[in-house]
């Protein structure tokens, strides 16, 4: 979803709405789903960094903008039931925290 404009309006709001949906896909308490949605994103936006019909960049961010709001949605659902952390979770370099 990204354009590479210089000094161009679609840079900012690409930018924008990229920082948006990582801040909610961090919210996400259950380690699978947050690293998920962190991975899609970073994988969406790169696949179509080099996107230049403004048609299709519009139609990127209007899509972007929805996702954003699917994320958010999910992410407070999911905040809602707790969960033991993972092992993944547990570790912290390669040393394991004690609970």
């Amino acid at each position: 979803y990204q354009r590479r404009v210089r000094g161009g309006k679609m840079t900012s709001q690409t930018i924008s709405i990229y920082r948006k949906l990582l801040r909610n896909a961090k919210i996400f308490k259950t380690y699978n789903f947050r690293e998920f949605a962190l991975r899609r994103i970073r994988e969406d936006f790169k696949r179509h960094k080099n996107e230049t019909d403004p048609q299709k960049i519009q139609q990127l961010l209007k899509k972007a903008h929805e996702q954003n709001e699917v994320v958010k949605r999910q992410a407070l659902i999911n905040s809602l039931y707790s969960r033991d952390k993972i092992v993944v979770e547990l570790m912290v370099g390669d040393k394991r925290v004690k609970n």
